[in-house]
């Protein structure tokens, strides 16, 4: 348990309350927006099926999750294959494959599958994050300028209408309207002084959240602007758009039931692989980017994570939700708000839950502009220009995979991207390796060629251009000291070398190259004396523990 948990439940709510409320009101329209990218609109699938995965993102993932920030929830980065999917199958089929994809991510979590979560590199992670900051920017643009004609949520680079993030802003700027940009203009600024280490000191700017203030203060706006400039007021696509129940039975009206039937449709099981592994994917790329994030410097688990998402898009499936992963875009909101532990993301799904249930008219008054301030503002706090700068100084092995996972992510979409600068950040990866793994000395009389560190197949390339490069006659010493493992492929090859370079008259000498080598490692007979010892005595207390 870390300090912050230990400070207790009321404690922390001061913190998590205000950045739950944020988060509900960040997620909201993302929820629906989400939605009608997967379908709504075009398929005739329930816009209520975004707002039920955001509900089972909140209450079932964050509750079983072992995240303390990160926020679940319908992803921008599954629209395309939900889309395809339902065209297919149909949407209760469809339900199945989700029901289906959560039940394999908990047996993946039990296999401990969380572990690929660890190999991501870091440039990479820093670029996902400054091109998702990047894509907010360019994506709120155009709905603080009251240009709304794609929903929120939609992240991809081409638009399902022929336009793409460039070209909707040269749209956005021929279709301003002047209401949506003086609350967009004033709620940025309320934000941006609520940072101002000098107001910090006074009460009020302690107790009022900045975005909650945004959010009313943009709806009593848009209630003035009907009074003093008609033509300035906010209406239809300019706002939060949700389906309003007036009964029990409407509410309930709009939950579906998977079709079990489809279980034996091989189409179903497809999908469900597909919905698993992109899902837990995406889960685990936002897990390491949020606890980079955390202010706290807490770590997540990555393999009850798994599992917390897998119950997440059971149930979502159960009840007619889209599936859902953990999103970098709500973890930034909520942690930007001062969220300490995950009773924020709990919350932020009950408030989704009573208020869609309760009091939707309400929602439906809050304008598209005021959110797009507030996530104007998470996207600069995720590609802060002082990053780029600190990754430039860090070397090209580091600044070329995070800018290109950034240029990847801005001109295809979140997991597109993401696999590219993966393949660049492995290349540096392996480069580095290629290059240290051994070092070329030239003596007085010989050649001293040391191998460094792990020597694994991925440096034969390199081992056997270092050795063809010798000249004739002479003498080579291949020292294998400093190395705590050899490869077998590594062994066998320079065993050979010293064969054939006789014909060349190279004298190659073998130092510390063991070609028995012991189980996992090769290492010498001299090594191999120095660890018995040693592993002997760690055998000696385990059974003395026993």
């Amino acid at each position: 348990m870390t300090s912050v948990e230990k400070e207790g439940f009321f404690k922390n709510l001061r913190y998590d309350l205000p950045a739950s409320l944020v988060v509900f009101v960040v997620a909201l329209p993302l929820c629906l927006g989400i939605a009608l990218a997967s379908g709504a609109g075009d398929l005739g699938i329930p816009i209520f099926s975004g707002l039920i995965a955001g509900i089972c993102g909140g209450l079932i993932a964050g509750a079983i999750s072992g995240s303390s920030l990160a926020v679940s929830g319908p992803a921008a980065g599954l629209t395309t294959i939900v889309y395809a999917a339902i065209e297919t199958l149909g949407f209760e089929a469809f339900l199945m494959a989700v029901v289906l994809s959560g039940i394999m991510q908990i047996v993946f979590g039990y296999l401990k599958a969380g572990v690929i979560g660890n190999f991501f590199p870091v440039s990479v992670i820093k670029g996902m994050l400054s091109a998702i900051g990047l894509t907010l920017i360019l994506k709120q643009i155009p709905h603080a300028l009251g240009w709304d004609a794609d929903p929120e949520g939609d992240m991809s680079f081409v638009q399902p209408d022929g336009e793409n993030t460039f070209s909707e802003l040269g749209q956005a700027f021929a279709h301003i309207s002047t209401g949506a940009v003086v609350i967009s203009l004033i709620s940025l600024a309320i934000l941006i002084l609520w940072e101002r280490p000098s107001l910090k000191k006074y009460t009020f700017i302690k107790l009022v959240p900045a975005t909650l203030l945004v959010v009313f203060l943009g709806i009593i706006l848009n209630g003035v602007f009907a009074s003093i400039q008609p033509q300035w007021v906010l209406t239809g696509d300019h706002l939060v758009d949700l389906n309003v129940s007036t009964t029990f039975e409407e509410f309930t009206s709009q939950f579906t039931l998977p079709d079990f039937n489809a279980i034996f449709l091989p189409g179903v099981w497809v999908t469900a692989f597909t919905i698993c592994l992109v899902a837990s994917l995406e889960t685990l790329l936002s897990i390491e980017a949020t606890d980079k994030m955390d202010p706290f410097k807490r770590s997540t688990p990555l393999n009850r994570e798994l599992k917390a998402q897998g119950a997440g898009n059971l149930v979502s499936g159960l009840i007619g939700g889209l599936p859902i992963t953990a999103v970098i875009v709500r973890s930034s909101a909520n942690i930007s708000s001062g969220a300490r532990t995950k009773t924020s993301t709990v919350l932020h799904g009950f408030f989704l839950l009573s208020t869609v249930a309760l009091i939707p008219q309400y929602l439906n008054l809050i304008p598209l502009s005021s959110l797009a301030a507030i996530l104007l503002m998470v996207g600069y706090k995720l590609a802060k220009p002082v990053l780029f700068k600190q990754m430039f100084n860090n070397g090209l092995d580091q600044f070329l995979p995070f800018i290109i996972t950034i240029i990847a992510v801005l001109l295809t979409n979140l997991l597109v991207g993401i696999g590219i600068g993966m393949v660049v950040g492995f290349y540096f990866v392996f480069r580095n390796n290629y290059h240290t793994a051994l070092q070329l000395i030239h003596k007085r009389d010989h050649y001293l060629l040391r191998l460094e560190k792990d020597v694994s197949f991925l440096n034969k390339a390199s081992i056997r251009k270092t050795l063809d490069s010798l000249p004739e006659n002479t003498r080579v010493v291949i020292n294998g000291e400093r190395s705590e493992f050899i490869d077998h492929d590594v062994i066998e090859m320079l065993e050979d070398y010293q064969s054939l370079a006789k014909h060349k008259g190279i004298i190659v000498e073998l130092v510390e190259i063991n070609s028995k080598p012991l189980p996992e490692i090769n290492i010498s007979k001299k090594r191999s004396a120095q660890v018995a010892p040693a592993r002997e005595a760690k055998n000696s207390e385990q059974s003395e523990v026993a």
